[in-house]
């Protein structure tokens, strides 16, 4: 009896040291192709893609999506230092301008549930980020603060944007919205950030872990991230589910054609520097948020800038734009539309 509780127990030994050690080493494999960036070469024919079938691939799948963008549109590809930077562009030409910026790992779809009612009052600019995938084409790597600060500095000259500019951004692009205001309020006129990645909040381990393990090229890692991830749409309904799918064939899809690229950490703004943003700024979140805990976030804004207006969005965590898409867009509008 005692030899056979023996064998058992070292049997669970043995299976949970296997389990933990396959944990380890699909992190350390992950973290190898997050952190090499891969050598930019911009001459190369397929750049910023790793071989010529990744590139027609992937832009015969982004043209075909360009077909669902629901409002007419121009776009425009902008040189900066940091490479050619495609933009989106709609809603009336006469219009006061306003900027998004998408998350990391997507690019101006990502503002495909939003972009209709955005742009019936707005020019919109919608950018396919440096640190993305889309149309933008990276020639060197941006891996800092400062150096996205410089990217939209060169990007709003080259869209002949001056002042007064709107802007608002999603996840990473939040991140770097928030740098944006701190460094260069005098050319904003008001600044939204939903669910913005760092800068107010750490990002939680369990994040962490789970987006690491995506660098993984296998389809099982990004469909347990994205459901994990966009829980509040996946539970919606079929429409729901489906368009969870949607992304995990885009996001899968995209590992496989790019090649790595190294991005700037999204650090958190310090008491300090929260404190003396200006611009009137907006932040949304919601209230089931996977990266950070929304109130404890929502807190800190409050406590150390009571001039940031701050909401909590029901029935909803990073897929705050999409499962939430009407309150979203109210109250972007609301915000930037009120004096």
């Amino acid at each position: 009896m005692k030899k056979t509780k023996k064998r058992s127990r070292l049997k669970t030994i043995l299976i949970w040291s296997s389990i933990t050690l396959s944990v380890l080493v699909a992190i350390v494999v992950a973290l190898i192709l997050i952190v090499s960036p891969g050598k930019i070469d911009p001459n190369s024919p397929h750049h910023p893609f790793k071989s010529q079938d990744a590139k027609e691939r992937y832009l015969e799948f982004y043209d075909n999506k360009a077909d669902t963008w629901p409002v007419s549109f121009t776009s425009k590809m902008v040189a900066t230092r940091y490479g050619e930077t495609f933009v989106r562009i709609s809603g009336p030409v006469d219009a006061d301008s306003l900027v998004l910026l998408h998350g990391v790992g997507g690019n101006a779809f990502q503002w495909l549930p939003n972009i209709k009612e955005l742009s019936a009052f707005f020019r919109i600019y919608a950018v396919d980020g440096i640190y993305g995938y889309g149309r933008t084409i990276n020639s060197i790597s941006a891996t800092e603060a400062g150096d996205y600060v410089a990217w939209l500095d060169e990007l709003f000259a080259g869209l002949e944007l001056t002042k007064n500019i709107n802007l608002v951004g999603l996840s990473y692009g939040g991140w770097i919205a928030g740098q944006y205001s701190l460094h260069k309020s005098a050319k904003l006129n008001k600044t939204v950030l939903i669910a913005p990645v760092g800068l107010v909040e750490s990002l939680s381990p369990v994040w962490m872990l789970r987006a690491t393990l995506c660098a993984i090229p296998h389809p099982y890692f990004t469909r347990s991230f994205m459901y994990w991830l966009l829980e509040d749409l996946a539970k919606s309904g079929e429409a729901g589910r489906a368009i969870v799918e949607d992304h995990i064939e885009e996001s899968y899809l995209a590992i496989r054609s790019f090649q790595p690229t190294l991005l700037a950490y999204p650090g958190l703004l310090s008491d300090e520097e929260i404190g003396r943003i200006t611009v009137p700024l907006l932040f949304m979140v919601g209230e089931n948020e996977k990266l950070y805990d929304a109130q404890i976030a929502i807190n800190r804004f409050n406590k150390l800038n009571p001039g940031i207006t701050t909401v909590k969005i029901p029935g909803a965590g990073h897929d705050v734009t999409v499962v939430q898409r009407q309150i979203v867009n109210r109250e972007i509008l609301s915000f930037l539309i009120n004096p």
